[in-house]
């Protein structure tokens, strides 16, 4: 990969862009959880202790280019100045007089949301100048938001000396560790609800890796398609056709599939429902699928002992609610414990696979947990991302 880090950047005395992701939960004003925000700290200290001065640039919801004060970052101020351990200047604009007024200041400065101008999203070069006539050089510490090709995430690369930040540069580094030149045999978990939203992704898997777990309710539609019954479960028989098509594309390329030979199945969604545990092919016509069997997490766990590389993508099961869980549990702890040993890499992202993994408290376990979302499922669906493209100019 071609892209610069902070370390190849002379930032004495420079003013450095630096594009971060603050786009987290808050409540009544309140962050109420700082993950991101912890996750730039050592880029923005990186940046002072090499003589610069860090701007940071971000958006907050979608205030579709409208000033909407709900969707202001000076909200996130507080837990900023926390989390870095310093005083943040604000800059009510992030362009304009009000923008380098604030960056005149020097220290820290946080500028508003990129958003409430129309012109970020649409990348438009104007706007993308006026970002850049308060910076000297370009740091992109938002792969989250390396998949929008916006002013703020894809243009500014183009007008300025540019390089990835801490966290983005980490973020790559172990996804090509995954999947760009990984140690073989490479094994992916896939889950979710629903193939339709993921079908560029296991086109994408089967020419990759040589073991592809296919679980949740995804799982049931590829059952469905080899004429087996599914009862009442979620499932998207309208897409029988092209689960056999991916099915035959995978064994001619020698990829594994692997789909659960035993199910848990229930006749109610929720917590504690009476369930019982059934061969795949044997699920009662009034009951749903909702989570893979110990018999299919034996096979994944078996095959994950074989594998040098994991990546993982969507739960096996309703993980959400308990015993769905289990499942997804078993086989991430598996994962954990053969990282921890030093035989396995593991990389995961995706919202529901981060949570799930908190849920099976092996977060810190695996070997990297990234915390973007749409970012990371287009990256594994071997799309180019034009936030990362820019960087390699």
């Amino acid at each position: 990969m071609a892209w610069k880090s902070l370390d190849d950047m002379d930032l004495t005395g420079k003013r450095v862009l630096t594009r971060v992701d603050l786009n987290v939960p808050v409540e009544n004003g309140q962050v109420t959880d700082t993950t991101r925000i912890d996750r730039i700290v050592p880029t923005v200290q990186a940046i002072l202790a090499g003589g610069g001065t860090p701007v940071l640039l971000a958006h907050f919801g979608r205030p579709k280019g409208q000033v909407v004060a709900e969707m202001s970052l000076r909200q996130i101020l507080p837990a900023l100045e926390s989390a870095l351990g310093q005083s943040v200047t604000f800059g009510a604009d992030c362009i304009g007089e009000a923008a380098a007024e604030a960056v005149a200041k020097g220290g820290v400065v946080l500028l508003e949301n990129t958003r409430f101008h129309a012109a970020e999203t649409e990348n438009d070069p104007e706007f993308t100048k006026a970002l850049a006539a308060n910076g000297n050089v370009y740091c992109n510490d938002a792969f989250s938001a390396a998949h929008r090709a916006h002013g703020s995430t894809e243009g500014l690369a183009r007008l300025l000396p540019s390089c990835a930040g801490r966290l983005m540069a980490e973020e790559l580094a172990a996804l090509e560790k995954a999947l760009g030149q990984p140690e073989r045999p490479v094994m992916a978990v896939v889950g979710g609800a629903k193939v339709s939203t993921k079908l560029d992704l296991l086109s994408n898997l089967i020419r990759k890796v040589d073991h592809l777990v296919i679980g949740g309710g995804m799982a049931n539609t590829f059952l469905a398609a080899q004429g087996i019954d599914v009862g009442k479960s979620l499932c998207e028989h309208d897409l029988a056709d092209t689960a056999r098509s991916i099915l035959a594309a995978a064994d001619e390329a020698g990829c594994e599939i692997l789909l659960p030979a035993d199910v848990v199945v229930a006749r109610e969604f929720k917590a504690g429902a009476a369930n019982e545990i059934v061969a795949a092919d044997a699920c009662p016509a009034d009951a749903m699928i909702l989570d893979a069997g110990p018999d299919a997490v034996a096979r994944i766990t078996s095959t994950m002992q074989g594998c040098k590389t994991l990546i993982w993508n969507g739960p096996l099961g309703a993980f959400e609610i308990e015993p769905f869980d289990r499942a997804t549990n078993a086989a991430a702890e598996a994962a954990a414990r053969l990282t921890k040993s030093g035989t396995l890499v593991s990389v995961a992202g995706g919202g529901d696979t981060v949570a799930a993994l908190n849920k099976a408290d092996v977060s810190g376990d695996f070997t990297y947990i990234s915390s973007a979302g749409g970012a990371f499922l287009e990256w594994m669906e071997g799309k180019t991302l034009p936030g990362v493209a820019a960087l390699e100019g």
